[in-house]
């Protein structure tokens, strides 16, 4: 061997050698990684040595083993949904890490029914709103507080009537006759919508809202229109706390209808030749019947504990006056929630009670109409002889006239209730990981509705009959148990946690009605009805009812995951409802949903792109229910007037429902795909889903004939309904430090609504509808046969507007409508080959974006929100641009440009853009920096609600209903919108 191959052996040699002696001086270190909520191991875990390249996972329990060089002195522990953590080894062997949730990303814990869990452990569609992203200013309702938080989620206040609570559709449009409200469960009691209005908005620590049907499937026949799932807040143990929070806030219409003024009308009918019409009068009638409105808000909450009990009450006020005169709500709310723990903490003990008084006051319905409408020159008042007002002022040669201020003065018209719902949990540990649950909830509501017309209202039929007065009670009383086992095991990297529930509910109706007419004076109002004159008592005068309605249910859940990167949900509910046709009782409801979390294999270990990255793919069954009453399957029999027989007056009846034995659910099958991801060491998180949801088997309203059948329509299921769409959710923490952060978050929603069948069969009787009127009316002068506005029509989205092509005005200022069939004449019906599709009421796309912003103890956030893509008729501004009813009415200043007389037909020339983009809200606060023995924290702050709408639409607001119903999208004349200055207030007492 020559010397310098000898050579290349022994370098070769000692490099082999030194790299062996290198490796064997590897330091080795273990340790557990545990959750420091209960001290439970976390799988899936990340441990890699800080500047080097590799690294390892926890098992299943959270114990870890990692070979690292001598020179690494840092480990680095992440996961999703947990705070990042760099450790320090030097000099250490074995290294425990408590990772603690991160509260802004994936490791949230969400309320799924039945039961919670960890937001990177779900395999549904869920969003999650926390306190601190809830909105502010002048709350009165919840629904206010999630409007633009949540993807696919639509919350539409129309208007800012006290007491009108927004509407609310998540994922679209789904239901014709079966109603779209999603369920409400607070605190684990169910109910529908009113139920919120029971709920103090301060006293809100949480919102899930479940929108795909594997995460509705659980509440079977009701979850069709998805879930809201709000959390009140609780006592804390072994900490005592006196809270105060506030808000006042002053309201100011945001937008008016521009109205001609005395002089501007008086110009104009001189020059249309309108004489007789003036009484001399110089009247702003919405001026006159308006103000400024206030709303307050205050909550006084308490609570603490000791290291088995805790607890917490809380008392809210509720105060809002209506820009209107002689409308207002005061809503006052107590809640009181306890709970026990006992025999080792195996028994928890949990109890809610909430009891609350509404009472609203009503600014007669249909006065802004009326304001609007009457003539600028009409006086307020006749004057007597000495030049001082008298009585309120009516035309004269009027057939009808009602004077606006008169009716917002004298008439009494309003609504009280008393509420009280709780509940009643508890969870036994038998073995452990075996729990038996039972939950039992009552819900009484007793309400009063009042009106009161005395002459003095001017209301025509008042004055003829000399008062005319209503009163109306109705009773709520619902109940609901049920009786669970839940079984939780982890084994060798495998997690189950299986529930099963038998759940009853049953809720009771009843309520008594009355009219009166003909009172001596008007001192004791709707009080008082036994003082009507009996000689003017009508058919209807007096109803009463009582119904109840029972659902039984049996439902299981399986949610299992494997190494916490491969995650499985399944669940079944069968429903047995009394309502429903006696063919079909009963119901079966499955959902399945899986998810991977991506980021978890090996295989992206070293990838620097993304922290979490999880793929969820769900497919469920939901029923829906809500839209049909107790008796809605069987035959009717019902008044009919009176026949005069041998002297006296007999009662007639008729039969007024058709029976349906096979009277069932609505059934919505919905899949899901979605994605979770962050990136930027998690800086930047988001969610993306797409949704498929079919509704079959819609309930409908539709004509039968006579005979067979003894009534002329008939309750049936034969339509079907889709939605498609995408959501997209994003959050990016634009600055994180110390002093200063700033977070950028939005999103976006799209949704495709097709009417995809109305026609179909019922026992071999044809149920054909192709065009169906959705929305109609309310323009002075257009025959009923001409004014169909909105339409259900196969193939269209629910709404989709079917018009006449406006062509012009003649000389004479008579409408002009195109002949789009050629024929020689306008075809004047629903189905007209003159009316063509002119577009749709429901957006294509809506959005919000929610940046905000923390500086030492200033915050700053906004709220804009906007939708795109709709249309709306401008049925109020046809009604008040008709100038053939100047002398009858006042109108719009832009009518004279219009210059338009008669408006003969529904038609394109009132459609308009209605996209708009909002800033909803803008809150900047201050916390002072105050601990001492009596505080632990002030903060103030500022909101502006409504600060600007960037919108063509020339109406007062862009934003009407959108709940699907009949008539939305038209704007038929709305309670004004009101931009609003709020101060708030947060006091934490020791």
């Amino acid at each position: 061997m020559s010397c310098t191959k000898l050579l290349k052996a022994s370098v070769l040699f000692t490099l082999l050698l030194i790299s062996h002696l290198s490796h064997s001086q590897d330091k080795t270190i273990t340790g557990r990684v545990t959750d420091p909520k209960d001290g439970s191991g976390i799988g899936g875990v990340n441990v890699t040595p800080k500047g080097s390249t590799g690294g390892v996972q926890t098992a299943a329990d959270g114990s870890y083993r990692i070979s690292i060089a001598p020179s690494v002195n840092v480990l680095i522990f992440s996961s999703a949904g947990f705070t990042r953590q760099e450790v320090n080894i030097a000099g250490r062997s074995t290294v425990d890490v408590t990772l603690a949730i991160n509260s802004t990303s994936l490791g949230e814990v969400v309320v799924i029914g039945y039961g919670t869990a960890r937001k990177r452990d779900v395999t549904g569609s869920v969003s999650k709103i926390g306190e601190k992203d809830l909105n502010q200013g002048p709350i009165t309702n919840p629904l206010q507080q999630i409007a633009g938080r949540a993807a696919g989620v639509s919350i539409t206040q129309v208007g800012s009537e006290p007491g009108v609570a927004p509407s609310v559709r998540i994922r679209g449009i789904t239901s014709l006759g079966g109603g779209n409200d999603p369920l409400v469960v607070v605190d684990g009691i169910q109910g529908n919508l009113d139920l919120l209005n029971q709920v103090p908005p301060s006293e809100i620590e949480s919102v899930d809202i479940l929108k795909d049907a594997s995460a509705t499937a659980i509440y079977g026949s009701r979850g069709a229109p998805g879930v809201i799932i709000i959390t009140t807040k609780k006592g804390r143990a072994g900490r005592s706390t006196l809270e105060y929070s506030g808000t006042a806030a002053v309201e100011t219409i945001a937008k008016k209808y521009e109205m001609l003024d005395a002089a501007e009308w008086r110009a104009a009918a001189a020059q249309r030749g309108i004489t007789g019409a003036d009484y001399g009068g110089n009247t702003d009638w919405f001026d006159l019947m308006s103000r400024n409105g206030y709303t307050q808000n205050h909550t006084i909450a308490f609570g603490g504990g000791a290291n088995d009990f805790s607890y917490r009450a809380s008392l809210t006020a509720i105060l809002q006056d209506g820009l209107l005169i002689n409308s207002g709500l005061k809503n006052y709310i107590g809640r009181i929630q306890a709970t026990q723990r006992a025999l080792n903490d195996r028994l928890a003990l949990t109890f809610n009670v909430n009891t609350g008084i509404v009472k609203n006051k009503w600014n007669g319905p249909g006065n802004i109409p009326n304001a609007l409408q009457r003539r600028p020159t009409d006086p307020v008042y006749y004057k007597n002889t000495a030049g001082q007002d008298s009585a309120y002022f009516t035309d004269p040669n009027a057939f009808a006239y009602t004077n606006p201020y008169a009716r917002s003065v004298e008439m009494i018209d309003g609504t009280e209730s008393n509420s009280l719902f709780g509940s009643l949990k508890a969870d036994l540990e038998i073995v452990k990981g075996l729990t038996a649950g039972f939950f039992g909830s009552w819900r009484k509501l007793n309400g009063l509705y009042g009106s009161y017309a005395s002459a003095r209202t001017t209301r025509p039929d008042a004055i003829q009959h000399k008062g005319i007065a209503q009163r109306n009670t109705n009773t709520t009383n619902e109940r609901l148990m049920d009786l669970s086992l839940n079984y939780k095991k982890v084994l060798k990297g495998h997690t189950f946690d299986v529930i099963g529930v038998y759940e009853w509910q049953k809720a009771i109706y009843e309520g008594f009605a009355a009219s009166g007419r003909g009172f001596v004076n008007d001192l004791l109002t709707f009080n008082s009805l036994q003082s009507a004159d009996l000689t003017k008592a009508a058919s209807g005068d007096i109803t009463s009812y009582k119904n109840d309605r029972t659902i039984v249910s049996f439902l299981g859940r399986v949610n299992y995951n494997f190494l916490n990167k491969y995650f499985l949900t399944a669940s079944f509910r069968r429903d047995g409802s009394s309502v429903f046709g006696e063919n079909h009782k009963w119901g079966n409801f499955p959902a399945v949903s899986a998810a991977w979390k991506i980021s978890g294999e090996d295989f992206m270990r070293d990838q620097q792109i993304f922290d979490d990255l999880k793929l969820r793919v769900g497919y469920g069954v939901t029923g829906n229910q809500q839209g049909l009453g107790a008796l809605n399957s069987v035959l009717l029999v019902g008044p009919n007037g009176t026949t005069f027989f041998g002297g006296q007056l007999i009662p007639d009846f008729t039969i007024s429902q058709n029976e349906n034995k096979d009277l069932r659910w609505e059934t919505k099958k919905m899949s899901n795909i979605g994605l979770d991801f962050a990136l930027l060491k998690n800086r930047l998180t988001g969610t993306l889903d797409y949704y498929q949801g079919k509704t079959e088997d819609l309930l409908f309203d539709y004509t039968v004939p006579q005979p067979p059948y003894p009534f002329g329509t008939i309750k049936a299921n034969v339509g079907t309904i889709m939605n498609t769409g995408f959501e997209a959710t994003l959050s990016y923490q634009l600055i994180q430090s110390n002093d200063l952060n700033v977070t950028l978050a939005g999103n976006f929603t799209t949704n495709k609504n097709e009417v995809q069948e109305l026609s179909g069969t019922l026992n071999g009787v044809p149920l054909k509808t192709d065009t169906v009127r959705w929305g109609g009316g309310g323009t002075t002068g257009v025959a009923s046969t001409n004014n169909g506005i909105s339409y259900l029509i196969k193939g269209q989205p629910i709404g989709t507007f079917f018009l006449f092509k406006h062509a012009g005005v003649d000389a004479n200022g008579n409408q002009l409508i195109e002949d789009l069939n050629k024929n020689g004449v306008i075809d004047d019906n629903d189905r007209s080959p003159d009316r063509y599709i002119a577009g749709q009421a429901l957006p294509k796309f809506t959005y919000a974006f929610t940046p905000s912003m923390n500086y030492k103890n200033f915050d700053m956030g906004m709220l804009w929100r906007g939708a795109y893509g709709h249309k709306i008729y401008n049925a109020r501004k046809a009604t008040l641009s008709a100038l053939a009813q100047l002398g009858q009415q006042n109108v719009l200043k832009d009518a004279l440009a219009g210059n338009i007389n008669n408006i003969d037909y529904a038609s394109d020339y009132w459609l308009e853009d209605g996209s708009f983009l909002r800033l909803e809200q803008l809150t900047v606060g201050y916390r002072f920096p105050i601990d001492n023995k009596y505080l632990s924290g002030i903060r103030v702050s500022l909101t502006g609600n409504n600060l600007a709408v960037f919108s063509d639409y020339s109406g007062i607001d862009p934003e009407l209903r959108a709940d699907g119903g009949n008539g939305f999208g038209i704007d038929g004349g709305i309670y004004p919108r009101t931009r609003s200055f709020a101060v708030g207030l947060n006091v934490i007492f020791k």
